[in-house]
């Protein structure tokens, strides 16, 4: 993709992205290795039952990120974390997840605009936002503290019979 002049806006995914947001999840494990397992069916994978919301993100007239906010899930850290700090329960937290950017529209503060939009989303509803993030994603996690979320902690996290994966988990500010 070309420096091209216009800016990047976010709007609600539709049934229609789904195919170019595979599309570019496929760059991004290509290129950083998220997710970590592909999925045997990536579009059945950003379009998760537990998802409450989800955005895209266009350049010049293309997708080139996405992120959705759900529901906490079973094995979902971040929310038991931060609810039993907060002294409330999970039902109170939304997962912010599934955020990508196409490696070739990087550095235009797209991720923090998809960001925002489901941290909006997520406080509109009264919910407070978390997330979690492969240990090893360090340029995701540098992202979320520049946005000024708190690491919760760092956990390990059984994710199939061999695999075992240390994960950051964090909450929004505020």
């Amino acid at each position: 993709m070309s420096g091209g002049s216009a800016a990047p806006y976010v709007r609600p995914r539709t049934d229609h992205d789904l195919g170019d947001c595979v599309r570019v999840l496929a760059e991004v494990h290509e290129r950083d290795g998220y997710p970590v397992n592909w999925p045997d069916h990536p579009d059945e994978w950003l379009a998760q039952r537990s998802l409450v919301a989800t955005w895209v993100a266009e350049l010049d007239a293309r997708i080139v990120g996405q992120v959705g906010l759900s529901r906490s899930a079973e094995g979902d850290a971040a929310p038991g974390l931060w609810s039993a700090r907060a002294g409330v329960g999970v039902d109170r937290t939304a997962v912010v997840n599934r955020l990508f950017v196409a490696p070739s529209a990087r550095g235009r503060g797209i991720g923090a605009l998809l960001m925002g939009r489901a941290v909006g989303e997520a406080r509109a509803r009264g919910l407070h936002p978390v997330l979690d993030v492969v240990a090893s994603d360090t340029a995701a996690a540098a992202l979320y503290e520049r946005l000024g979320w708190r690491l919760l902690a760092t956990v390990e996290q059984q994710w199939s019979p061999g695999q075992r994966v240390a994960v950051r988990c964090y909450a929004a500010a505020g």
